[in-house]
């Protein structure tokens, strides 16, 4: 039996290596050859470099040229150098302030706005399920996310939430809007215990640098922290609370902007309070880390 030897015990055929075979594929002629292939297209396909060279599909591409094939990895913006800069800038600034105070991160209070549909359909993710070797295939339509939503602006610091505001069906958000929503902010910190001893974490979005709102602000001696631009993954809202939210939120169906509103501030409430000091930890982290690498957003958003 050719290219086979029997075993000690029982004479069972093992696979051994030939190593006087000749490799008649993987020659300089054909490495060359491949090679000018991935250089006219680099999504070209192994089994079309095989056709075209007329070879067998060899290990030239993977083991001699040393290629892999991976796509594209998608990130909110291509930043540019003076972006980065500011991102490291900014997460420099986090971690200095807050080993040189340990109680800096508990008088932040940050906020943001998103867009809560009355249907958000399920992922694949959201959809796995353990199943047994002769469980039937499943199946499911594909779906699109429902237009009508509510807006939700929610606030929160490292003890859980401060206030949350979802907006009457047909208001939008603009800057005198959210004004108004900074305006009861203010009316509930200063019913609390913060008694003005507090800092307002924004992201930059248009929304919340307008000239309007810095003048209130100013007005009112808001103290803010400033956000590096096109910065999700440094953002207490996006890479915590509402992933958290729209998780759970996801495959449900809500007839009315009521019922939308209502299961929203139950979700909400129902997030544990040490999660939201664990979040700030994170940011922390996350601002260490980021001084550390190449100046990439992170992996997970």
């Amino acid at each position: 039996m050719s290219g086979l030897n029997a075993s000690d015990k029982g004479g069972t055929p093992l696979k051994t290596p030939r190593t006087d075979w000749p490799t008649t594929a993987r020659t300089p002629d054909n490495i060359q050859k491949v090679k000018e292939c991935l250089a006219k297209n680099r999504r070209v396909a192994v089994r079309t470099i095989a056709e075209e060279v007329r070879i067998g599909r060899d290990l030239i591409v993977t083991q001699d040229l040393g290629k892999r094939k991976l796509c594209y990895r998608l990130v909110p913006h291509i930043l540019r150098s003076e972006q980065m800069q500011l991102r490291l800038d900014a997460c420099g600034d986090l971690t200095d302030m807050t080993d040189r105070d340990p109680n800096f991160l508990k008088p932040i209070v940050t906020g943001d706005e998103t867009w809560c549909p009355r249907y958000d359909p399920e992922g694949k993710r959201h959809s796995i399920k353990w199943r047994g070797p002769g469980s039937p295939e499943s199946k499911k339509a594909q779906s699109e996310k429902s237009c009508i939503k509510t807006m939700l602006a929610v606030f929160f610091d490292s003890e859980g939430l401060v206030h949350i505001e979802l907006l009457p069906e047909g208001n939008m958000l603009n800057a005198s809007t959210h004004m108004e929503i900074l305006k009861r902010l203010l009316q509930w910190i200063k019913r609390d215990t913060k008694q003005g001893d507090w800092t307002l974490l924004h992201d930059n979005a248009r929304l919340h640098t307008t000239f309007l709102l810095q003048k209130f602000l100013t007005k009112r001696r808001v103290l803010s922290l400033n956000h590096p631009p096109y910065s999700p993954d440094l953002s207490l809202l996006d890479f915590f609370l509402f992933p958290k939210l729209k998780s759970a939120l996801k495959g449900q169906r809500f007839l009315y902007i009521s019922d939308i509103q209502h299961n929203v501030t139950t979700q909400l409430k129902a997030i544990p309070k040490d999660s939201y000091a664990k979040s700030f930890q994170d940011l922390h982290s996350r601002s260490q880390k980021y001084i550390t690498i190449d100046r990439n957003y992170f992996e997970e958003q």
